[in-house]
């Protein structure tokens, strides 16, 4: 089995290491001191488990597995104890509160061994439920043309769903990510962003006048000259949050 190690703090990624030589079956390929470097190692190696390290420099553990269209299974490994939340006991392999003991490792390598062929496909759904529970996010962090790109909150005009990805515009284009449109509804600020229809959620600060259209809809027209739909049970919310 092939395993990444994630985490800025060298003590953490030795510690790892000593613990999984009683573990033969489990080979570390790479260790990765960013979410930036793991971003890359993921892709390149397609490992089987992960351990990530949460709070890390330029992007955090949640933002590096959101730009990976396939997470790998993993094991959080965090000192932060916010984190250690339900969320994580229903759809992670586990999560390691720092400083951990070996008697602690093995039982989520074990939990791990037991559950791989379903623990994988949790991933997506652990992030969105972390993101839900954690609070709203102050940023989005993408991935474009290999390379990746942190937008942030007063840089985005609107959203527009595009199938399984959302498209992010901001005044330099679009950026596509991997994410559904209720998850950004969830974890966008509601007095700054607001879902005026099952497709768009809009920055309200681009807005500059509401257009009636037809059948108690209206088109949100932007200061770009953009016009996104409204529909009736949007133009409930934006009146709310508008206070109109």
């Amino acid at each position: 089995m092939k395993a990444l190690i994630i985490d800025d703090e060298p003590l953490a990624r030795s510690i790892i290491k000593e613990y999984l030589t009683q573990h033969p079956g489990i080979e570390i390929i790479q260790e990765c001191n960013d979410g930036f470097e793991g971003v890359k190692a993921i892709m390149q190696h397609q490992p089987d488990l992960i351990f990530l390290d949460i709070q890390m420099p330029k992007i955090n553990g949640f933002e590096m597995l959101e730009l990976i269209e396939q997470p790998p299974a993993v094991i959080f490994t965090t000192a932060f104890e916010e984190y250690a939340i339900k969320a994580f006991e229903a759809h992670a392999v586990d999560y390691l509160l720092k400083p951990f003991g070996k008697e602690r490792f093995d039982k989520a390598i074990q939990k791990w061994m037991e559950t791989k062929e379903k623990s994988a496909n949790n991933t997506r759904q652990l992030i969105d439920a972390v993101v839900a529970s954690t609070g709203q996010q102050n940023r989005i962090v993408v991935r474009e043309n290999g390379k990746i790109k942190i937008i942030p909150l007063a840089d985005i005009h609107y959203l527009e769903a595009a199938d399984d990805y959302v498209k992010i515009y901001t005044t330099e284009g679009y950026f596509l990510k991997n994410k559904t449109m209720s998850s950004f509804e969830n974890s966008l600020p509601k007095d700054l962003f607001v879902r005026t229809h099952r497709s768009f959620i809009v920055n309200i600060q681009m807005i500059t006048r509401l257009d009636p259209y037809e059948k108690e809809t209206y088109l949100a027209v932007l200061s770009t000259g953009k016009k996104i739909p409204v529909s009736k049970t949007g133009y409930l919310k934006l009146k709310e949050v508008l206070g109109i």
